[in-house]
């Protein structure tokens, strides 16, 4: 992550700006690692929002505020205890460290006015917010993190302690380092970063592409001055698939050819922007995997069910032979009798002649009559398996048809109707507190526009499809669906008007964009006028019959794209 010493400083450049001299109003801790700190100055009320994550540890000025909890976390009493309605004084970095300190000041019980330090550290997963009185030779008050000596010997964060700052890396801070420094500190941003303090790999790498010292010294130079005068630049850097991979001040040339490069007004609106579209992102990848785990272990289950009901089909289909023997005894009883272990008779269906195997213990017509019964009990067994193998078959494609939504999904609302649906059908369990209820189901398509106008409505999970195609769609509308494939059911509104090659050509690429076949070329897609689409008595969400239908093929993507 790029929240180094030198993105450090411009943060507490910008902060220093932008709060110094304002006042404490409210003190809020939505998460337990997390603060957001409404300051007022002047007629202005702005909020800092600072969070220890391991991978979104930051401090910056965020627009909306999050959540809150009904009962504060113990640190949020502290804070407001101590610094609720103090007054910010000063904003600094710690020399070229990732720490920033507020110093505040108030009035105490007596009328005395006293100083305390809050001290953000900026250290991945180390990251904490720590209180200090600053009369008390910055003794400890509290911490978000505590750390006993259990944790670390040498620094311990505990109420009581006197507060010591991280121990100092042997390398040459970023701001301090000459011409001749950064001329001798590597080739490779690998050598620069163990040698210079301060900066990060990305940035080090920027300066290794920067051949000798004096133009990664002017590069250095540059950014101090910008950071001196507010003029910078935050850029954040965003891959091909839309997700924030790095942000800086420094222009990262490593980056620029990935995806997008978005610039920001302040770091702050930088930072906002990063944190939150990467949390977003991560949020989404870990509700997935969770709802992914159980969905494909119900999908394995079944695909193995479905081999032994076809194993057993196998051998139940062999029950003509058992009908044969039962009825080639019968004609020939009289030719055995009890003790024998076989006999051998003639296949009067066709000349052939076949011996029969014996249970030696049986009289000759209990032999027949097991037979008989177990010709009888195969033809029972094919019945019931072949049910169950149907009922087996449409789990497995109900299944495979989540896991695809599952995998298609973009967004935690997305994720929460899945997860409601598969708890409904029963594939999966979920706990809930006493008197919980499920989310209420809100079917909201994905909804596009053809190029030629036609409204293109797109389902995100099997129950929305049902919607779709069973209520929200008209008779005249037209329905697309991948041929054989997992995916969304796609609707084309006609709305009276006759239906164009181009819509529904843009339509199917959207179908196939919304299918298990997203990342393939010349996908099958049936397409056909809704009033021939029926939904089979008792069937999973999302499954319908259809007939009358056309296939094209196209490349998934969606219009004008």
């Amino acid at each position: 992550m790029a929240f180094d010493g030198i993105v450090t400083r411009a943060a507490a450049a910008e902060l220093s700006d932008a709060l110094t001299g304002g006042k404490i109003d409210k003190i809020y801790e939505p998460e337990p690692d997390s603060v957001v700190i409404n300051i007022r100055k002047g007629r202005d009320q702005v909020r800092l929002f600072a969070s220890c994550q391991s991978q979104g540890a930051s401090v910056r000025l965020i627009s909306t505020s999050p959540e809150n909890p009904k009962e504060p976390y113990p640190f949020c009493m502290l804070l407001r205890k101590h610094i609720q309605g103090s007054r910010i004084i000063r904003i600094e970095q710690k020399d070229s460290e990732r720490i920033i300190e507020f110093t505040l000041e108030r009035l105490n019980e007596l009328g005395l006015m006293v100083q305390k330090k809050l001290i953000f550290e900026i250290m991945g997963k180390y990251s904490n917010i720590i209180l200090v009185d600053m009369s008390q030779d910055q003794k400890i008050l509290g911490s978000i993190k505590g750390v006993p000596s259990g944790i670390n010997r040498v620094r311990e964060i505990l109420p009581g302690r006197i507060y010591e700052y991280p121990p100092v890396q042997e390398k040459i801070p970023f701001d301090e380092a000459s011409e001749e420094d950064l001329g001798k500190a590597g080739d490779s941003g690998k050598e620069i970063l163990s040698a210079i303090g301060g900066i990060s790999p990305a940035a080090a790498d920027e300066l290794a592409a920067l051949t000798d010292g004096a133009s990664r010294k002017a590069l250095i130079d540059t950014t101090l001055d910008s950071i001196d005068d507010l003029s910078f630049t935050a850029r954040v850097y965003e891959d091909e698939a839309g997700i924030p991979r790095e942000f800086h001040i420094i222009p990262l040339s490593g980056y620029e050819g990935c995806g997008r490069t978005l610039t920001f007004g302040t770091l702050s609106e930088a930072m906002e922007y990063y944190f939150n579209h990467k949390e977003a992102t991560s949020r989404i990848i870990q509700r997935s995997n969770a709802l992914l785990r159980p969905a494909k272990a119900a999908l394995e289950k079944l695909e193995l069910k479905k081999q032994r009901l076809l194993e057993d089909l196998l051998r139940a289909e062999d029950s003509d032979k058992l009908r044969l023997y039962g009825e080639l005894l019968t004609a020939n009883m009289g030719r055995m009798t009890q003790g024998m272990k076989s006999v051998t008779v003639d296949n009067y269906y066709d000349g052939t002649r076949v011996t029969i195997p014996l249970d030696p213990r049986w009289s000759p017509s209990r032999n027949a009559q097991s037979y008989y019964k177990r010709y009888n009990k195969s033809k029972t067994a094919v019945k019931e398996k072949t049910i169950q193998l149907e009922d087996t078959e449409s789990g497995i494609e109900y299944l495979e048809s989540a896991v695809t939504f599952i995998e298609n999904t973009d967004s935690i609302s997305g994720l929460e109707e899945l997860k409601a649906e598969l708890e409904e059908t029963g594939f999966i369990k979920v706990r809930r507190p006493r008197g919980q209820r499920r989310p209420k189901f809100k079917p909201e398509p994905k909804r596009y526009e053809t190029s030629d106008g036609f409204t293109v409505l797109v389902g995100r999970n099997n129950k929305e499809n049902d919607v779709l195609t069973l209520e929200t769609a008209s008779k005249g509308d037209y329905w697309l669906h991948t041929k054989d494939i997992p995916g969304s059911h796609v609707i084309v509104r006609t709305e009276g008007r006759e239906i164009t090659e181009t819509a529904i050509y843009e339509a199917a690429a959207l179908a196939a964009l919304n299918s298990k076949a997203k990342n393939s070329a010349n996908v099958p897609v049936d397409y056909v006028p809704v009033r021939y689409v029926k939904k089979p008595s008792g069937a999973k969400p999302g499954k319908v019959i259809f007939t009358h239908n056309r296939t094209v093929y196209v490349d998934p993507g969606e219009p004008g794209k």
